[in-house]
Order: C-alpha cells, then sequence, then structure tokens
C-alpha cells in the first residue's frame, strides 16, 4: 500500500499472533515527527517494506523535495544483507545492530566472513525517537484498536494523528476557539 489512492484487496488486514490486525511502517525524523506511513497486514514483516517506507518519504524543501534521509536507524528487523546493500547503493548510512546468528554465521566462515558492518553504537541510543512517535500516535483510541474497515481511512486517521500531535505545535493551536 503506497500513497496512491487505491485500496488494498486485504484492506491492510492479516492474521497475526494477536488476530486480526493491521502493521503501520512508520519513517520518523529526529524530532519523532512522522514522515511516510505504509499499513500492510499484521503478519508482514517490517523489513521487505523498508524500501517502501523510504519511497514515500518527500520533505518539501525549498526547491526539490527531499527523499533521502543521511542515515537510518533501525532494529535488528531490518538487519539483512540486503537491506544493507539497499541502503548502501542508496547513499543512506545505516545504523542497524547486527542480529546474533549473523554474527556466529560471520565468524563460522572465518577470514572469508569478512568484516562486520560499521555500527554506531551512540547515534543508535536515539532510535527510541521511533517507539516514542508509536506510543504517542496509539493514544488515538482509533489507531490503537482499528476501528475503520478500509485502510485508506485508517491510514488517514493515522495521519491526522501524525498532524495534529507532531507537525502543529501546540502555540498554533491555542488561538483557536
Amino acid at each position: 500500500y503506497k500513497n496512491s489512492c487505491s485500496e488494498p484487496d486485504d484492506h491492510g488486514l492479516g492474521r497475526s499472533r494477536g488476530g486480526f490486525s493491521t502493521k503501520a511502517h512508520v519513517a520518523v525524523d529526529g524530532a519523532g515527527r512522522p514522515l511516510s506511513v505504509v499499513l500492510t497486514g499484521g503478519q508482514a514483516g517490517d523489513n521487505p517494506q523498508l524500501l517502501a517506507v523510504l519511497d514515500a518519504i518527500s520533505v518539501p524543501t525549498g526547491a526539490r523535495p527531499r527523499s533521502r534521509p543521511d542515515a537510518l536507524l533501525a532494529d535488528k528487523a531490518y538487519s539483512h544483507p540486503s537491506t544493507r546493500r539497499a541502503l548502501r547503493a542508496r547513499g543512506i548510512r545505516a545504523v542497524i545492530p547486527q542480529r546474533s546468528d549473523q554474527i556466529q554465521l560471520r565468524r563460522n566462515r572465518g577470514r572469508a566472513g569478512g568484516r562486520p558492518p560499521n555500527f554506531d553504537s551512540e547515534m543508535y541510543k536515539r532510535r527510541n525517537v521511533v517507539e516514542r512517535c508509536f506510543n504517542r500516535l496509539k493514544q488515538w483510541r482509533g489507531i490503537a484498536t482499528r476501528y475503520d474497515k478500509t485502510a485508506r481511512n485508517y491510514r488517514g486517521g493515522i495521519l491526522l494523528a501524525a498532524i495534529t500531535l507532531f507537525w502543529l505545535r501546540q502555540d498554533q493551536l491555542s488561538d483557536t476557539p
């Protein structure tokens, strides 16, 4: 499901451990403001949606909108060699810890295993901004429980919450009756 107006056949619903659910894949800037939202069924993995989420980013600047972040801070779910290659090809610095099975595989291969990928642990400490963004979004009851039947309406609710919570400042809202 991209930024287009087309509705997916499954309406972004899928079975996961908790039952019928929807997963929102969100790109967040350093201040915790959502930049793009992609919806999938609850059973969908995070890593396959990464490039779709990155492609949906469009931040207006003076001239051409900015669509490529300087760095990507992500958890171990995104730690896959293909993901690192794709980010490198786009010129995006990956700050993703390695999974323990990948570390062990590289060690088992010895010298042929190659060097471990760079990892900036100080920069990774700022990844909590993403979790805080999700926590604030889920304070909206309609987002936490998904009452909407269509993915288009649910995504609209997430965008409305993002605009209200993150993009509009409280001092701008104080003049309204």
